[in-house]
């Protein structure tokens, strides 16, 4: 791809200054407690999947934001490989949500997605101004994430059905936290479609 073809990608994308973050999800899921989240994030990579689907229909840009595991030299493809190795109890998620070759995938080395990375430049460029913020876990990596693009001045869409956590409890805390002190809209996918949280214009 060309800088011109490029640069034509990322203005037809940015139609709707909308973004869609996927957090964590690209996870081998082989960490204590993650015997109780796996479940759970099955269930919601179902319905990411379908979110990413409205995403593309749109041109709005779909980012991963994901965790570096420690390995501090690595980059996407080998998070991905490493992650859908065969021993991995993640790897059926990591299969269905595998990011594509036009996703965007920012690596990050601490819970929140803006922390010492690219993104608090990706998205002015990519004219994101509204973030969907879905993945794992909710009362950690999205929180601090949502936090940070709160304090950015970011619209803030978390749909309860696009996020979990290892206790349901800490979840729901966490969703009421976003809404509460952050203005973000909880309301899951099947109650409000991307197309209608576009801005107009």
């Amino acid at each position: 791809m060309g800088e011109d073809d490029d640069a034509a990608t990322i203005k037809a994308k940015a139609l709707g200054g909308v973004g869609l973050l996927i957090v964590d999800m690209i996870n081998d899921l082989a960490f204590p407690g993650a015997e109780t989240l796996r479940p759970k994030a099955e269930r919601i990579a179902d319905v990411i999947l379908g979110l990413r689907d409205q995403a593309d229909r749109l041109k709005v840009p779909v980012i991963y934001v994901n965790d570096n595991y420690g390995q501090w030299h690595s980059e996407k493809s080998k998070i991905v490989e490493a992650c859908a190795a065969p021993d991995a109890p993640g790897r059926g998620i990591v299969e269905k949500l595998a990011p594509r070759d036009d996703d965007y995938f920012v690596i990050k080395p601490q819970f929140s997605g803006f922390y010492a990375t690219n993104l608090p430049v990706l998205l002015p460029t990519l004219g994101v101004s509204q973030i969907v913020i879905t993945g794992v876990a909710a009362d950690i990596c999205v929180l601090f994430t949502a936090a940070d693009a709160h304090m950015r001045a970011y619209d803030l869409w978390v749909p309860p059905d696009c996020v979990a956590s290892e206790d349901d409890g800490r979840a729901d805390l966490a969703l009421d936290t976003m809404h509460i002190a952050m203005d973000a809209v909880i309301t899951p996918t099947t109650e409000l479609a991307l197309k209608d949280w576009l801005k107009p214009g």
